[in-house]
């Protein structure tokens, strides 16, 4: 995902809330969400290049999602891919906070990531990216977050604009299909608000939308994710892009 803005333990009856766009060029091949025939308790959109995934739950309600962070100038071409991250822990038994602990020590050889992984009780946010962000790791505390391809809450302009959004719906009670009119949105920002990433600015904004669109990159889904508190879970995908059909 490239855009990921969720409510909390804020939402009576509804751990989790979360909404979230996943950016990617459209030739790279991607299965939809589904159940995984070799994983019958994960639904989640498959990578067929690498063979993980980007976000997904389980039937038990275990929750994971990822994003890069935006550094060019550090991506190693021979580095694992990063989708092994959400899948080994849906596929898995840890706890969320037991899970980061194991993997902490061994990211490095990784490209810069956030991690998501939680259930009902707990939702840890992680990243290998430099910070001092005293949550890194840490299970987070009831609220509403935004992460894009920077550090937790970092505001860019379409992670503050979508966290105000998804803050007055999740007060309206609003219907699915608000969240994702949120997540439609193409309005780029400003040229004096654009993030400085070490990429040309003609690539800064193009990605400045919650919502990207261009010949060959753009948003290929929205997700909205619900973990309620009787133990069930819910995972709704759109596909989008211009060959939706993507499988």
């Amino acid at each position: 995902m490239c855009l990921i803005v969720f409510a909390w333990k804020t939402v009576p009856g509804l751990p989790l809330l979360a909404a979230a766009n996943r950016d990617e060029f459209y030739e790279r091949p991607t299965q939809p969400a589904d159940w995984w025939p070799d994983h019958p308790q994960v639904y989640a959109g498959r990578d067929l290049r690498a063979g993980g995934t980007w976000m997904g739950i389980t039937r038990d309600g275990r929750f994971a999602a990822l994003t890069n962070i935006r550094a060019p100038q550090y991506i190693g071409r021979e580095a694992p891919s990063r989708g092994a991250l959400v899948s080994n822990f849906l596929t898995g038994s840890q706890r969320p906070a037991d899970y980061i602990a194991a993997l902490a020590g061994d990211v490095a050889h990784f490209n810069g990531f956030n991690l998501l992984v939680g259930d009902r009780e707990e939702l840890v946010w992680y990243t290998n990216g430099p910070t001092d962000d005293e949550r890194n790791g840490k299970p987070l505390a009831p609220g509403i977050y935004g992460l894009s391809n920077a550090m937790l809450d970092t505001p860019w302009p379409k992670v503050v604009r979508t966290k105000a959004q998804l803050c007055s719906l999740v007060c309206q009670g609003a219907p699915s299909d608000a969240y994702f009119e949120m997540l439609s949105d193409t309005t780029p920002a400003g040229d004096c608000r654009l993030p400085k990433t070490g990429m040309a600015i003609e690539w800064e904004r193009l990605l400045s939308p919650a919502f990207i669109v261009s010949p060959n990159y753009g948003t290929r889904c929205s997700t909205l994710v619900e973990l309620r508190a009787d133990g069930s879970a819910k995972l709704t995908e759109r596909l989008t892009g211009p060959e939706v059909d993507c499988a």
